[in-house]
């Protein structure tokens, strides 16, 4: 309830698909910013087109299943499912026709005047359209599968996101069958764009699209008749996967299963070519049962983000980031025992990717072949198939150490790597646990036992971020190394819940979900109100991903409207709205973004002078307070506190260069530094100061 003695004013909140829809927009702005170099301006319109397929597989894809489903029911923007579809196709359509843009009038052009060029087929010299048919017969030709449509080869079935061609015909085959319509399948294991040789080109650094390539040959699948059109196509599915399970058998099973179907479940968009006539577009729209708010028309390939293989084809080094060397310290190295570096430091503070991932790797290498060690427990969300991790508790497991291994099987998009991963440590003797049931296990940690003469020792690794060695070097997260005893009781409590079943289990230091850390950000949000009421200091500060859950946010505008200055750094979804006279005109809300992905999340209380400051696996979501398995832990120590004030909130609240404001009225707005300031980029700042 709101005090009497502060302004009452009816919450609001924006709407999460569209506040995702202006995280892209300032992915994309980060592709049109000239300061920045070229090809790492294509790999952010790369990106911006990649989190747009995720939107649509599962925003929208759930949009749609409660559109069918006759659900009315307006979310907290007040906007109902129909339309929130609305609004977002609407959005989407300016978001792709202003990437197009962005490749068609300024990169390409860009990189043209670089030296390196895309080929259009229409514009290819003798030489090059020689090599193109050359590499067509030779290369694609044998992979090509043409489908003709009439009553005894139906439609086929398309594969989600996979790149195809409708190709419309006129004449009759050897059987008289009158030719009308087929389809074409590129597999996917064909590059997107294809380097045309140095001399064929007349010049190095000459690319064609595939696309381009069938196009121009596409006759050749089909002889005997006349081609009359061909046009690429692209249909983006629903492809979030649900599953109700009673045991951990049927989840693996499910899973199995459920990843075939996952590449066929129902159409939410479909892309075509801009040239594409209506007719065609209509029977594809009949075929896939959507309207035209669904059609994508665009000029150039139908996705943008296979263009990111050309950042690895260009050897470029002026036209790309800097390389660097993340910082690590001779006291974490591998000729060093890390376990009696945390005990004689107490507690180690990582910053990835400024500081290298290694000391994480080696604290689970060390551990699996230390006699010391007896066991070791881990939870693993995102790893990746070759993981020195993974590889590491293998090895443990052989040479007979315990090792349980709490694997998240439904984490989005990474279910078939770890099925692998769960059957790899399986058969190398370990304990594989998939969670608790209805609960996806989130958090980051590790609990390593070892002997320490006649007793057992625990040492524990909390992080904000997954235990995925090529991430923690694009991912910004903290990770924490100790021994402190409090922190060793509490995640082996964790652990007991994952793999056990029990009751009462409360722990002392650390927050958790779906128990203690909803109820426990609130508490804390709701003391710095009372402080403000009373005169006394008062001050949130908080980093994440995303913002959404409603009753945190109903909190912060009552924290606001008692005069709690609130400063939050939210990378993506925010549904608060900022600014707004007596609700939220204490609260700024930034987005800052740059060459790593933020990913952190970090909590801060002033308390009155007392502060309380937390490191999180989780966003301030619904899904990560009551559905997920959550770890938050404090950092006490002065030294590491004021680190990461500094790190995590200083530098970025000062950031001029890679910063957008949330204004009151919904829309995000760039950070323009003034003619006489000093450019301040929070990510430049910290490779400077913390990297090698």
């Amino acid at each position: 309830m709101t005090d009497q003695s502060t302004p009452s004013h009816p919450p609001v909140f924006l709407n999460r698909e569209l506040s995702l829809i202006a995280f892209n927009r300032r992915v994309l702005e980060l592709a049109q910013d000239d300061s920045l170099p070229l090809l790492e301006r294509l790999k952010f319109l790369c990106i911006s087109s990649s989190n747009l397929d995720e939107l649509f597989e599962v925003r929208m894809g759930s949009l749609m299943q409660q559109v069918r489903a006759g659900i009315t029911h307006p979310d907290d923007s007040g906007l109902t499912p129909q339309e929130q579809r609305q609004r977002l196709y609407a959005a989407a359509h300016e978001l792709v026709a202003d990437q197009y843009r962005s490749l068609n009038q300024t990169i390409i052009p860009a990189l043209a005047a670089e030296g390196i060029h895309f080929l259009r087929r229409t514009h290819w010299n003798e030489a090059q359209a020689l090599w193109v048919k050359q590499y067509f017969r030779r290369e694609l030709l044998p992979l090509l599968t043409p489908l003709g449509l009439d009553p005894s080869h139906p439609f086929p079935r398309i594969l989600n996101k996979s790149l195809n061609f409708v190709v419309s015909l006129e004449g009759t085959d050897d059987y008289g069958r009158e030719a009308w319509m087929a389809i074409v399948q590129a597999p996917r294991a064909l590059p997107r764009i294809i380097r045309i040789d140095d001399e064929a080109a007349g010049s190095p650094n000459s690319f064609a699209f595939l696309s381009s390539m069938i196009h121009a040959h596409v006759h050749e699948l089909f002889p005997g008749m006349t081609v009359t059109g061909c046009y690429q196509f692209r249909v983006t599915r629903n492809s979030d996967l649900a599953v109700a399970v009673d045991d951990d058998d049927d989840l693996l099973k499910t899973l199995q299963g459920g990843l075939f179907e996952r590449n066929y479940g129902d159409a939410v968009r479909l892309e075509v070519a801009d040239n594409c006539p209506q007719e065609m577009i209509d029977l594809l729209c009949d075929r896939f049962k959507l309207d035209p708010a669904a059609v994508f028309q665009v000029h150039g390939p139908v996705n943008l983000n296979r263009l990111m293989a050309l950042y690895g084809l260009v050897n470029r080094p002026d036209l790309k980031d800097p390389p660097f060397t993340p910082r690590l310290k001779k006291e974490l190295s591998s000729e060093v025992n890390i376990f009696e570096t945390i005990e004689q430091r107490g507690s180690i503070l990582l910053h990835h990717p400024y500081e290298s991932f290694l000391p994480v790797v080696e604290f689970i290498r060390q551990a699996a072949t230390d006699p010391k060690v007896v066991a070791i427990k881990m939870t693993l969300y995102r790893t990746g198939r070759d993981s020195a991790i993974v590889d590491a508790l293998e090895a443990a497991a052989r040479a007979g150490k315990e090792v349980t291994a709490v694997v998240e099987l439904r984490a989005r998009f990474d279910e078939e790597a770890n099925i692998d991963i769960t059957t790899r440590l399986q058969k190398a003797g370990a304990y594989v646990a998939y969670g608790i049931v209805g609960y996806k296990t989130h958090g980051k940690m590790t609990l390593v036992v070892r002997r320490d003469g006649a007793r057992l020792k625990r040492f524990v690794h909390l992080g904000t971020g997954n235990y995925h060695p090529g991430t923690a070097r694009i991912y910004t997260d903290f990770g924490l190394l100790t021994d402190d005893r409090f922190f060793g009781d509490d995640v082996n409590k964790l652990f007991m819940q994952l793999t056990g079943l029990g009751r009462g289990m409360r722990l002392k230091r650390l927050l958790q979900s779906p128990f203690t850390l909803h109820s426990g950000m609130l508490e804390r949000i709701h003391r710095e109100r009372e402080h403000a009421l009373a005169g006394r200091k008062s001050l949130i500060r908080a980093k994440m991903n995303a913002l959404i859950d409603r009753q945190i946010i109903e909190a912060l505008y009552q924290a606001s409207q008692a005069g709690v200055q609130i400063q939050l750094i939210v990378r993506g979804v925010c549904c608060l709205q900022p600014g707004i006279p007596g609700l939220s005109e204490n609260i700024h809300v930034r987005s800052v973004m740059g060459r790593f992905l933020e990913h952190p999340r970090v909590f801060y209380f002033l308390n009155d002078g007392d502060d309380e400051l937390f490191l999180s696996s989780a966003d301030w979501m619904p899904r990560n307070f009551f559905v997920r398995l959550e770890t938050c832990f404090p950092i006490d120590t002065p030294e590491l506190k004021e680190r990461i004030i500094d790190e995590a909130f200083e530098r970025y609240l000062a950031d001029n260069t890679g910063a957008w404001v949330l204004e009151a009225d919904g829309q995000y707005r760039r950070v323009k530094r003034h003619h006489n300031a000093k450019p301040r980029s929070a990510q430049l700042s910290l490779l400077a100061d913390l990297a090698g």
